[in-house]
Order: structure tokens, then sequence, then C-alpha cells
């Protein structure tokens, strides 16, 4: 585990989590797309985070089943969360340390626009995987 410290543009909210791991992804969907102004580059992370400031923090049903959030004073984009769960994407530029981050993979694939392209080797998934994934790992009953 390593832990991490962020904070978004204002310092408004801060947060510090233990991660398992420093592989950030860039996520292509037109949601992403909408929301950062680009694609979301975001690190991953499955537990607690501690969260200061959190009366800042305002949270948008994104989807039935996830959910964004952005802090209410300068709008930073703060992190995609699956509902009912502990599982984040914590926005990459959030984070105070970036120096260790290591790019490894690029989901939503196939929603990705034609103008641009990233030069890092990474590890590519469509839609229909990364959804395939979620569901293996949070099966409903």
């Amino acid at each position: 585990m390593t832990g991490i410290t962020g904070q978004c543009l204002c310092g408004a909210v801060r947060y510090r989590a233990d991660v398992a791991s420093l592989d950030a992804h860039a996520c292509h969907c037109g949601k992403c797309r909408r929301w950062t102004g680009g694609p979301a580059l975001c690190l991953e992370h499955d537990g607690a985070i501690s969260f200061e400031g959190s009366e800042h923090i305002k949270v948008y049903p994104s989807s039935e089943w996830a959910e964004r959030a952005f802090c209410a004073v300068c709008g930073s984009a703060l992190y995609w969360r699956l509902q009912g769960t502990s599982y984040y994407s914590l926005s990459a530029g959030t984070i105070d340390d970036q120096s260790h981050l290591r790019f490894a993979r690029q989901i939503f694939i196939d929603d990705k626009p034609s103008y641009y392209d990233f030069a890092n080797a990474t590890e590519m998934l469509t839609g229909e995987q990364v959804v395939a994934a979620f569901n293996a790992d949070n099966p409903t009953e």
C-alpha cells in the first residue's frame, strides 16, 4: 500500500488514501470527456478515503450505477465512484505527488475521438470489456 494525498484546485477539499497501485488510466467515454473537457485521467482505488472539507463536495449521479464528485467551490473533478461500493477513480490531476504514477491503461478506447492519441504503450479496453470486468467483480443477485 502507498499513501497518497490530494486536493482540488482551491484547496477546499483534501483527501488521503492508501492505494494498492500507482497505475493510472485514461477513460475516453463520452461522459468523462464532457466532465473533464478531455479524457479523464484517473487512479483506481478500492477502499476508504479520508476527506477534509467534505461539505464542499457535490455529487452528481451520472448513471444508474455510478456517481461523479466535484468541488462546489472551484469545480475541480474529484472522483468517479461505483455507487454502493468503495471503488473510486480519483482524478489523477488532484494527486499532490504525481511523480510515481504510471500510465497503464486506456478504457472505452472504442469511444475515443480521432483527434488525439497518447504515445504511451498501454493496455487498451473497449467499453464492452470494461463493463464485463465490472460485472465479473460485482455480480448482482
